[in-house]
């Protein structure tokens, strides 16, 4: 049990990119993990996942076989939401960016979780509030957004929304530092803080690919090498997908305004189906899908 936050079971919602990395850093902070999904092959390809991470980060030094292996223990899959969502203390939902459906699941959440247990969202850009709102624990609904891949980036925000509790914002926080994350607050607007610059970021790469002032590869090597961006924005944007990318700006936009309107060819290449490496094809070509 964490003696801090009295935290010891995560109920993590949705076994794909997010949920996977979700789970993995959960485990290694000592938490019991049940990562919960309506795709049973989804499950089993997450967990394949999550210990390949692992052994990998034993195999760089970074991680003790005994730890990794103690990390793959605490964790458990399902495909019952009823019975996960009952003993959860946490529930961290990372189901795809749409209100209505993370609306849905929220309010099956609240009729299902026991009163004590917050409901987090790992959303990148919508309204915790609007979310919350289908709830009867509007002060225990918060965002904690991940960032991409969630086993290696360090930051976690933590979104308050209109009615969230000093006390359920310190938990999230002493939660994701217990994960080996640096939390830091933001109250909630559209795109919260890094998202609402990465979007920008983004959208302007694909403007300068499409004006012709440098090519893809050649803008990736200068936010790396001139602004140390660890990764450039077409290789970040296919890791994460064009179609996230471009759903995170459509909200802006409609929120913020003409300067985050999404580029017209960042919408052609979502149109055609090129939005990254988990269909094997971005802004580069990787020649496979990717799992």
């Amino acid at each position: 049990m964490d003696m801090n936050s009295g935290i010891s079971r995560i109920m993590v919602l949705g076994a794909g990119l997010m949920g996977r990395g979700i789970t993995h850093v959960g485990a290694l902070g000592g938490y019991q993990i049940t990562l919960v999904d309506i795709n049973e092959e989804l499950l089993s390809r997450a967990v394949g996942t999550i210990r390949g991470n692992l052994e990998k980060g034993v195999h760089l030094g970074k991680l003790q076989s005994a730890d990794a292996e103690a990390a793959m223990g605490r964790i458990r899959i399902t495909t019952d939401l009823a019975v996960a969502a009952g003993e959860a203390d946490i529930v961290i939902e990372a189901v795809p960016e749409e209100i209505e459906l993370k609306q849905r699941v929220f309010k099956q959440l609240d009729e299902l979780c026991p009163p004590r247990t917050i409901l987090a969202t790992n959303t990148s850009a919508k309204s915790i509030t609007e979310i919350g709102c289908v709830t009867k624990r509007m002060d225990r609904t918060v965002g904690m957004h991940f960032f991409n891949p969630a086993h290696i980036m360090k930051l976690v925000e933590v979104i308050q929304g209109l009615e969230t509790s000093e006390e359920t914002a310190a938990v999230i926080e002493g939660v994701a530092r217990r994960m080996g994350k640096e939390p830091i607050r933001v109250n909630e607007a559209p795109g919260f803080a890094a998202s609402r610059i990465n979007a920008m970021i983004s959208n302007e790469a694909f403007y300068m690919l499409m004006e012709g002032v440098a090519s893809a590869k050649d803008i990736d090597k200068a936010l790396k090498l001139g602004l140390n961006h660890p990764m450039g924005p077409f290789e970040q944007g296919d890791l994460v997908g064009w179609d996230t990318r471009l759903s995170v700006l459509e909200y802006l936009h409609q929120t913020l305004g003409e300067k985050f309107r999404p580029c017209p060819l960042m919408v052609k290449y979502v149109r055609a189906g090129r939005i990254g490496r988990k269909v094997g094809r971005g802004v580069y070509e990787y020649g496979e899908k990717k799992g």
